[in-house]
């Protein structure tokens, strides 16, 4: 106590008078108490509570899914706290202080709900605490949500989403320059900066440079043949009977199908089945595979299945749209976000394309293993799984030519994709060939979509994959 008095104070009466104090009877009964407590409250500091904040979509709890973490581990602004998931997608939170955790309040597996306290930090006191929000990662964000960073003195602008995609490419935001508005950074900032830096291969622009094609002399790689007939194989686990019944919460993933669900069966659901000859999509495909290769990009048939569904949305824009809760009003939306129903560990989960009717082929095949990459890791944002304006589901990666699928509100139609199979068919003359045949299977809303629509709609997908050429003329 008294090194520290001689170090702070200038007056020498001062700190004898101080020093005297410390030493009198009843401050000596309690001198070593007295000097732990002034030890902590020099090198403690304020302890804050960090609240989780607002999620969004209505979401009021989440489950504490892992922790980044652990008490008395120092943080800054933006480092990533723990993963929760909500009834819709997975979720990081960051901090917006820098301190040390003194205390955690959930364990993993714990219901956390918005507004209360997630962890307690120790900041240093005379920093103070900026009046702002906590940071979250769920983009997209509005104006007023968006957060800052000091960086020399200046304000780097950029959602949370952005500075994940920064952080995790080990990316400083005050070397990228940003061209949004009021020189925020964009995600595609992001991505130019690092093809100059690394050379990665980034989804073409009307400027980037076209591969070409193989030459003649160049093989091919042929088509496989006929694959042996997979085997179902279980899973190996270790059963454990114990003879009692066990009880679990529905939360997470599947507490949102209950939702989901619950609402769908409102729906007057009307079925249309059909066969589509892939004959010529096969081919197609297989010759467009290498180039895909080339670029880092896996292509599957799902790019075409999508594409076609998007040209058929726009002379039947009836089956890309939403009827309001009284049924008085129906919106016909702009975009066609596109949903791709996947199996995941998570439970099945349905992320969409953004904006197909303005993508290439190439284009939705770069953002389907995007989302299938997060979908696998269990990383995908809200914005990737919200916003859907009609949906496919590809059961028949699993097994199965027909399904009765189920519509997601607030959509109005939902198409069910079987597996390809090869059979016998006729041709024009008569004569039998081997074709590729995949069945599909739509589901529409009775209330203001007619079987007559839903069947020319599916006649016109049909024709789109039955002849892929005929694509390009309706292509932009």
């Amino acid at each position: 106590v008294c090194i520290h008095r001689v170090r702070s104070c200038s007056s020498i009466r001062f700190i004898k008078s101080k020093y005297m104090c410390v030493f009198d009877k009843s401050a000596l009964k309690f001198s070593h108490q007295q000097r732990l407590f002034r030890t902590s409250a020099v090198s403690c500091g304020q302890i804050v509570q960090f609240k989780l904040s607002d999620i969004g979509e209505g979401i009021t709890e989440v489950t504490v899914k892992e922790w980044y973490i652990k008490e008395g581990d120092s943080v800054s602004q933006f480092d990533s706290i723990c993963e929760v998931q909500s009834d819709k997608a997975s979720v990081t939170i960051t901090s917006r202080y820098d301190g040390v955790i003194r205390k955690l309040h959930y364990s993993i597996d714990d219901i956390a709900f918005v507004g209360k306290p997630l962890v307690d930090i120790e900041i240093d006191a005379s920093k103070g605490v900026a009046p702002e929000e906590d940071v979250v990662e769920t983009p997209p964000m509005s104006h007023e949500e968006h957060t800052h960073q000091e960086i020399k003195g200046h304000k780097t602008l950029a959602t949370p989403a952005v500075r994940r995609l920064a952080m995790e490419n080990n990316i400083k935001l005050s070397e990228v320059v940003g061209t949004g508005k009021d020189n925020r950074i964009l995600k595609e900032d992001i991505l130019n900066y690092l093809a100059k830096q690394t050379g990665a291969i980034l989804p073409p622009s009307p400027k980037a440079e076209i591969v070409p094609p193989l030459r003649k002399t160049e093989t091919v790689p042929a088509a496989p043949k006929d694959k042996a007939r997979k085997i179902p194989v279980p899973v190996s686990r270790p059963i454990a009977f114990s003879g009692k019944d066990k009880t679990e919460p529905v939360t997470g993933f599947q507490k949102a199908m209950v939702k989901t669900m619950s609402a769908a069966l409102k729906i007057p659901h009307f079925g249309y089945c059909d066969e589509i000859d892939l004959t010529q999509l096969v081919q197609l495909r297989e010759e467009l595979k290498p180039l895909a290769e080339l670029r880092g990009v896996k292509l599957s048939f799902m790019p075409f299945f999508i594409k076609a569904a998007s040209l058929g949305l726009l002379q039947y824009p009836i089956l890309n749209a939403s009827l309001d809760e009284n049924c008085q009003n129906v919106t016909y939306k702009a975009s066609h976000n596109i949903g791709v129903a996947m199996d995941t560990e998570q439970g099945l989960i349905v992320p969409n394309v953004k904006n197909v009717q303005v993508c290439s082929v190439f284009d939705i095949a770069v953002e389907l293993n995007r989302l299938q990459s997060l979908g696998s890791a269990g990383q995908l944002g809200t914005s990737d799984l919200t916003g859907g304006t009609f949906t496919l589901s590809n059961i028949g990666t699993i097994g199965g030519t027909y399904a009765k699928p189920v519509i997601l509100p607030p959509e109005v139609a939902i198409g069910a994709l079987g597996k390809i199979q090869v059979l016998p068919r006729f041709n024009g003359k008569g004569e039998v060939f081997k074709a590729q045949i995949m069945n599909v299977s739509w589901s529409a809303d009775h209330r203001i979509i007619d079987g007559a629509t839903m069947a020319r709609f599916s006649n016109l997908w049909k024709s789109y994959l039955e002849n892929p050429a005929s694509m390009l003329l309706d292509l932009k």
